[in-house]
């Protein structure tokens, strides 16, 4: 059975190449036309990476791979590095369902998305006429998996799931994702140096991994490639909607919606403790099945409910354990920006960049230096 994105994203924790295998750092990520992949994430030298390829090879012809689709798929690949360190420190954090709309449902991707729902919805109607599957859903699911195609990764997918099968940590399923890769390349539907993706290996506008490519992509444009990759979208969105029709997706069903805003008839859920409530129903377990978090769905149904129009949440979420609001971390991070510790944006969520802007103004101030959130430093700042 095909290992679907949904357990591709369980497997990676909660929240989309004759081989040169000794290739250095030098060289430059290929399908960018420029070198644009950070240092850790270009090959570099590994004699044991070497020696495990060598013997994929013979695993890979026995699965019916030709010597021509492995020198081509091979050649100027290697072992990254840095796509084990990733790999290794995937962060066990899991955001409020308050923080991850603020990121997921931004004042930005809303804007955005409405802009790319408008430049490509004779597309994304022809498919909700196909499939079934609401327009603004699959803008929205394109919207959070690759910011409408601007974030597609481009490491070379050949490289990153070889790597990580040559590693061990989950060999048998990387293994699997580099044997379907190569499969791709075999059938034409890609050339090697346009087979490109996340670090994981997940690929394209809505950021398949390879096995689920095989079970869902579709040739939407009739030019006998399943071209998830290409500036158009047009495939990739036929294949996220052929994606939620096989998987449950009910025509003219909503998702669900904020209880009391309008929301269908359907099961009740709360995911933080106090704050909005929302209705579901069936339309939300297949958005699931795209990646099985309650806040993903939510995110990609009020994202698609905002894209068509639709206002914010009507319902405040409470304080935070600090005792701040959205409003007071807002306020703090503009408040620090405005002094010359930038937070690098002012969306309300305590990240990584504001708490070292936090950690930098205390430092200058000589406070006792914690990177924490405070009323009592919001005060300070005004």
């Amino acid at each position: 059975m095909a290992i679907t994105k949904r357990q591709f994203v369980m497997m990676l924790g909660a929240f989309a190449l004759t081989g040169c295998v000794n290739a250095t750092s030098s060289n430059t990520a290929r399908g960018t036309g420029k070198s644009g992949l950070p240092d850790d994430l270009r090959p570099v030298a590994n004699s044991g990476y070497a020696t495990w390829v060598t013997n994929f090879r013979a695993r890979a012809r026995a699965q019916g791979i030709s010597d021509a689709t492995l020198s081509a798929a091979f050649r100027g690949t290697g072992y990254l590095p840095g796509v084990i360190k990733r790999d290794r420190n995937q962060t066990e954090f899991k955001r409020s369902l308050e923080d991850y709309l603020a990121i997921a449902v931004s004042d930005e991707r809303v804007t955005q998305g409405r802009a790319a729902f408008a430049t490509h919805n004779r597309t994304l109607r022809a498919l909700e006429n196909t499939y079934g599957v609401e327009a603004e859903i699959i803008t929205a699911i394109w919207g959070l998996e690759s910011f409408y195609g601007a974030r597609r990764g481009d490491v070379p997918v050949i490289s990153a799931t070889s790597t990580l099968a040559y590693d061990g940590r989950r060999g048998a399923f990387f293994e699997k994702q580099l044997l379907a890769a190569l499969a791709i390349l075999q059938s034409g539907d890609i050339s090697a140096d346009r087979l490109v993706g996340s670090w994981a290996g997940a690929m394209g506008h809505t950021q398949f991994i390879p096995t689920s490519y095989q079970a869902f992509a579709v040739d939407f444009t009739g030019d006998g490639r399943r071209d998830i990759w290409s500036e158009d979208p047009s495939d990739a969105l036929a294949s996220t909607a052929a994606y939620l029709a096989r998987n449950g997706w009910v025509a003219g069903l909503k998702w669900g919606g904020e209880v009391g805003n309008n929301a269908p008839a359907g099961k009740t859920i709360q995911p933080q403790a106090e704050g909005p409530r929302f209705s579901v129903t069936r339309n939300f377990n297949a958005i699931k099945r795209y990646n099985n978090s309650d806040s993903y769905a939510i995110g990609v149904g009020h994202l698609a409910d905002r894209i068509g129009g639709a206002g914010p949440l009507i319902s405040s979420f409470p304080p935070d354990e600090n005792g701040m609001t959205k409003a007071d971390r807002t306020a703090l991070q503009k408040a620090l920006s405005a002094r010359g510790f930038d937070t690098q944006g002012s969306d309300g969520v305590i990240g990584p960049n504001t708490r070292k802007a936090i950690s930098a103004y205390q430092a200058s101030r000589g406070l006792n230096v914690t990177g924490e959130p405070s009323l009592a430093l919001l005060a300070g700042l005004r």
